[in-house]
Parts: C-alpha cells; structure tokens; sequence
C-alpha cells in the first residue's frame, strides 16, 4: 500500500512538473515565440521526438507549420498537403487520432514519416469558436507511443495552450484589417469628416477636412470647432447636440437642416450642408459632423455615391459577421416568432404558420429549414390556391404516363421531390376535400400512390404548412377535414400583423428603401420624424407585402432624395359598411380611454357578427364584411372574450 502511494505521488510531481513546463516555457511568449516554445516544450513534456502546430489552408487542403521541433532543433518553412498523412484523419474527423504503433504501415503513401522514423503518432484539431478548423497539433516519435492518460491530458493542454492563442491572433489580425479599413474609408472620402468631443473639441480630421477649411489636419486637431463656424451656427450646434442626447439608442443621428455657416482658417465664410451623429467610445461620448462646401455640390455628389457604395459593403461585411438574417424586426412579437422557429427546427414536427396575408409565413418557413437537419436536402414550395383543382393531386404526387390526357410521360410528384427535405404547403385551406385525405395519409404513413399508379411510393418529407384563413372554422363549416387539420396543428405558429410589430416597420421600411435605391441607383435621405410618424400610423392591411410596395412607390416618386410617401401611402383603407376592427375613431373633442375603445371595438365586432348570423369567414362572412383576412377576427373575438351566444 505504501509502495502504490509512492508510485502515485511520483506521478503526480511529474505531472505537476510537466505542467510548471508548459507554464515557464509559454507564459511569456506571444506569436510567433510562443508557439516555438510550445512545441520544444511539448516534445521535452511527453518525450517526443518531434512535435508541430500548425494553421489549415482549406482551399488548397494543405497544413503550413507555425513552428516545427524534430530531432533537437527546429524545422524551417514546412508545409504539406494532408492527403494520405495521419493528420487528414484528425482534419476530417476533428477528433484526437492516436496511432500508438506502426504509422508507417498505416500511412505509406506519407512521404515524411519513413525518412523521419516515425513510428507513432498523436493529432488533434485547433477548432474555432464557431467550430471552424484553425489548424492541429501534432507529435510523433521513433518509437511506440501507448495509451497513457497522463500524456493525453498533458497533451490536450498544450492544445488549448495553442488553440487559444491561434484564436487571438486570428482575432488581432482581423480588427487590425477593419480598422485599416475604416480609416482608409474615412481618409478617402472627400466629404469633410470630424470627430468632436463633449467640448467640441476637433478629436480627428480627415485630409478632406484639411481641404476644406484651408490649413494642415495639425492645425485642426486639438481646436474646438467652434473657430470654424460663424454666425448663429455656434448656437445651432449646441442644441443640435442636446437633440441627439435626448434621442434613443439607435436615432443618434441627424441632418443639419439648413446647414452650418462655416469658415475656413483665413476666415473665409462659406455655406455647408451636414449630418451630425452621436456615437459612444470608451473614453467618452464623441460625435460624427460630415460636412461639404455647397460651391463644390457636383463634385461632392460623385464622391458621396461612391462613399455609400463603400459605407454599404462594410455594413454587409459586419451583417455577415453578425449572422443578418431576412427576417428584420426586434419587437416582441417577432422575437417570440423566432424563438418558435428555433426550437421547432431542430425536430420533424409537422408546423402549421398562420397568419395574414403579407406577413412573411414563407420567410419563416424557409427559416424553419434553414436551421433543421435538413438544410441540405430540398425545400419544396407549393402554393396550394395557385394550382387548378384538376391538376393538384399531379402535382403533388406525381403521375404514370398516360394517367390522364395530356400525360404523355412519367412525372415526380412535388412530395418525391422534397424526399429527405421538407415540402411547404402555402395556402393549406385552399386544399381539395379529396386530397386532404391523400395528405392525411402522407402524414401519418409517409406513403402514397401516384395519379395513374397502384405501386405505393414512401417518401421522409416534412411538412410545414401556411394559411391565412381560420382553419377552425374551415372544420366547423365543413370544408376542411378536422383530423387533417389537428395533424398540421402539432405546433402553430402565428406571423404577427405589421400593425402589431411597432417600429419593425420602420426598420422594414428602412431595409426596403435601401435595397429599391441601390436597385434604381438612387440617393434616398434618411427618414423624417414625419415619414416614420405616417409609416407607424397606418394600419397596413397588406401587412409586409404592401409595405415593401408601398416603399417601392416611393423611391420611384422620390423628390430630391426625399421619400414620397404623399403619393405611394394611402391615407385610409377600404370604407365598409361597418368599420375595421382596428380603426375606431371618434371625431368628438373627448379623448377615449383604452377601456372605451375596446368597448367601441367589441361592440362593432359584434355588430358585423350578428349581420352575418355569426358566420366568421368564407362568402358574405363578417370578416369580409369588416374587411380583414378571418383570422384577425378570430384573434380579436378571443382577446375581446366574444363567443357566439348558445
């Protein structure tokens, strides 16, 4: 029993030791060093004849040594493609590889090993955060190497060691890159671009800056700026200032109606349009001030065009860092669409999306693949109301040749095609009777007959399914199968109304306007407080569909870059005999509490519903009556706590 502790106490000093080395020999070290000493270390830790690291070429599959220990010295300048070798197992695989014995005769087609020596071998990737391969760690010896936890455990320090500092070099060499970018982004621009402090104190001068005002950047830097402006404009800066600091996060910015008068260092006055942003930093908050000389408008318009061209491929490169998605929107309402979507995605649960018409239901759908397992099978789109009834089944399911006239050959049904992937089904109310049941069946058996075939085809195709109609009422009026529909029922996922998204659609609007501009080759000026005011106000029964058209209208009628949303933006919706239910007014000078408006609108709900003999959707339905798709009107009888009367 003694002895045993003694053995294990002796293992645990040259553990300890082994790890003191990796600690003394790589503490200090960064780069370059670092890695030179992780890899002598590694050898002298687990007595190795050589060790290496190194960062993975993915486009040409080759492995280029950052540092490289063999034999007692280093190895200069080694790089190698991985095909055949020990390490394109731990590159495909990335996972550990030990080949305890014998690694020539596993490998001989490695060109290396033989003259090295080498008989065993150990790998193991150097994976970035988001899993991406950096690079491995390897060692190998002239004899056999056994299994021994001590070694591995020592060996996948030393892997940490270099996969942390492989991450910090990458992660160095990138911001480096941005912020040469951004400076080159600024000094090249021929707007004057300053950076003012709480005191206005110039902080930064682009070289445009220079040319502007007439003297040297070293002569701007460190004066406040109000020596360069004259008149009122002094007065005008400091409440602009105070503006932006009562402003939210994310509306720091605006257009200096009116300009500045400025003058350059002789005094010289001149005239200059700008925008001024507010932006916080780690020492402080500082603002942005982009101005140009009016005389040099011309000039000074190609420049900007070509600077939003640049501005635009950098917000590009951040969104693709960022993971910027199609779907655009922070509210609420949407974040707990997205939630829904994360966690259904990951399984095969059918998924049936409801919503109004516009409201994006294909985008989440496409979202729900794009995270699933089978993001790289097929997703399969079929609009179910755009197909004649007498060719559906056809296309969903396929037909043998001569099935019917005009079947001059065999075909593959949309289900065949979406086999492995997923099938959306837009429009699922609009559904034939008949090929509900054929549906059912594909859901529950995963089978079906082609038109024209008694041959029984299996296919794995997962649905998602969409509507904007009330499917509940669908099965009380008999036109939808109510087992069909609690089978696309598992998990329902409503698209909330724009008019319920708050200020997505601003930032809808905003998205949209950028891409029709850059589509026209159009300037389109930031939005007024007045565009954002009519944009939020309105009720938007077209919901996204009609918002992106409504954009379209207006960068077309654009006015001096300036949105015309007078022309492209309806001042109200359809006039119906009863009014929507989301539009209440009251001409009067009282002012409503939110309780009297929801009386107002329950009231007129129940108006509409009585009208129609509380018949909901389809032909002379109140909700056709009120104007608005049946399922608002189901939401809105839940919320208001309406129920058809026994």
């Amino acid at each position: 029993m003694a002895k045993r502790r003694q053995q294990k106490a002796g293992q645990n000093t040259a553990q300890d030791a082994a790890l003191y080395t990796i600690l003394e020999g790589t503490a200090s070290e960064t780069g370059e060093q670092f890695f030179a000493a992780l890899v002598k270390n590694l050898c002298r830790a687990l007595k190795t004849h050589g060790a290496w690291v190194t960062e993975y070429l993915e486009d040409s599959r080759r492995l280029r040594a950052l540092a490289f220990w063999l034999g007692g010295k280093f190895v200069p300048d080694y790089e190698y493609e991985i095909t055949g070798t020990p390490c394109e197992a731990v590159i495909e695989k990335t996972c550990l590889i030990h080949v305890p014995d014998q690694v020539v005769n596993l490998y001989p087609h490695d060109p290396d090993l033989k003259p090295i020596g080498a008989v065993s071998y150990m790998g193991v990737p150097l994976l970035d955060v988001d899993e991406r391969i950096l690079g491995h760690l390897a060692v190998l010896d002239t004899q056999p190497m056994p299994e021994e936890p001590r070694n591995l455990a020592l060996f996948q320090i030393f892997a940490a060691r270099a996969v942390a500092e492989l991450r910090r070099m990458r992660a160095e060499s990138e911001i480096r890159e941005r912020e040469a970018k951004l400076g080159q982004l600024i000094d090249s621009a021929m707007d004057a671009i300053l950076e003012l402090d709480r005191r206005l104190t110039v902080t930064r001068a682009n070289p445009a800056a220079a040319k502007v005002f007439m003297c040297d950047p070293d002569q701007i830097v460190g004066r406040s700026f109000t020596q360069f402006v004259a008149g009122d404009s002094e007065e005008k800066l400091g409440k602009l200032i105070k503006e932006l600091d009562a402003r939210p996060l994310g509306q720091k910015y605006l257009w200096i109606a009116g300009g500045l008068n400025a003058k350059c260092e002789d005094g010289e006055p001149f005239q200059a349009e700008a925008t001024l942003s507010q932006f916080q930093a780690r020492r402080g908050t500082f603002y942005t001030l982009i101005l140009r000389n009016v005389n040099e408008r011309i000039e000074a318009e190609q420049k900007i065009r070509s600077l939003s061209k640049e501005t635009e491929y950098l917000r590009e490169e951040l969104k693709a860092l960022q993971g910027f998605d199609q779907i655009i929107g922070q509210s609420k309402a949407l974040l707990q669409v997205l939630h829904d979507v994360k966690q259904v995605a990951e399984t095969d649960t059918t998924t049936l999306i409801l919503g109004e018409t516009g409201t994006g239901k294909e985008l989440i759908a496409r979202a729900i693949h794009a995270e699933s397992k089978r993001q790289n099978k097929p997703l399969i789109r079929v609009n179910c109301a755009a197909i004649p009834a007498s060719l559906i089944e056809s296309e969903l399911f396929g037909h043998e040749k001569g099935a019917f006239t005009g079947a001059t050959t065999k075909r593959d049904g949309r289900f065949a095609l979406a086999d492995g992937g997923t099938i959306f089904l837009d429009e699922i109310g609009e559904l034939p009777l008949d090929l509900q049941i054929k549906l059912l069946r594909v859901l529950q058996e995963g089978e079906f007959e082609p038109v024209g075939s008694s041959k029984t085809r299996k296919v794995n195709v997962r649905v998602l399914a969409a509507t904007n109609r009330d499917l509940h009422q669908a099965v009380q009026d008999g036109t939808f199968r109510e087992d069909l529909y609690y089978r696309l029922n598992v998990f329902p996922i409503e698209a909330p109304p724009l008019r319920e998204r708050g200020d997505d659609v601003v930032l809808l609007a905003e998205a949209f306007a950028k891409k029709f501009a850059r589509r026209m080759g159009r300037r389109i000026e930031p939005f007024t407080p007045e565009c954002i005011r009519r944009l939020k106000g309105y009720h938007w029964p077209g919901n996204v569909r009609e918002l992106h058209n409504v954009i379209e209208r207006a960068v077309i009628t654009a006015r001096n870059g300036r949105l015309n949303l007078e022309r492209a933006l309806p001042e109200r919706g359809e006039e119906t005999g009863i009014a929507p239910a989301f539009a209440v007014t009251d001409n009067s000078s009282h002012i409503l509490t939110v309780e009297e408006l929801l009386n107002l609108e329950r009231k007129n709900l129940l108006r509409a519903l009585d009208a129609r003999d509380w018949r909901v959707a389809g032909e002379n339905g109140a909700a056709q009556l009120l104007g608005i798709p049946p399922s608002t009107l189901s939401s809105r009888m839940k919320a208001l706590g309406i129920k058809r009367p026994q």
